[in-house]
């Protein structure tokens, strides 16, 4: 795997960067604005997909790495289970479902694949390195 020196750099942080502007997007019109509670809860996982990669990767050792990794892939479900919400109230129609579905199954793959890959590396983290 090749050295990474910075969060933004990994392809799962840009999509969930671009799930959570696509989030804020679609939640900002017609009754989906009104709809206070499924608004801020869906914002608040998309936030967590992209916070907990970023803060993960700056703990700085992999193991930590590994957790807030599994904590960003739960809130990528957590959003795709809010979108079946914003589809089934007509807050979003079929084709944006089904665009943000395809995303947060994006972010969830690369998530799992970065773990995968964190697991088997001998690597400790930069925090270890002396």
């Amino acid at each position: 795997m090749a050295t990474l020196t910075s969060f933004e750099e990994l392809e799962s942080w840009k999509t969930a960067r671009l799930l959570t502007q696509t989030v804020y997007n679609v939640s900002r019109c017609g009754d989906f604005a009104r709809d206070f509670a499924l608004r801020d809860q869906m914002r608040r996982a998309s936030i967590s997909v992209m916070s907990n990669i970023a803060e993960g990767f700056e703990r700085g050792g992999t193991k930590e790495f590994i957790n807030f990794l599994s904590i960003a892939r739960g809130s990528a479900g957590e959003v795709r289970a809010q979108l079946y919400i914003a589809l089934d109230q007509a807050y979003i129609d079929q084709a944006t479902f089904d665009t943000l579905v395809q995303q947060t199954k994006e972010i969830a793959r690369t998530i799992s694949g970065l773990m995968n890959c964190l697991q088997r590396s001998n690597h400790r983290g930069l925090k270890y390195k002396t």
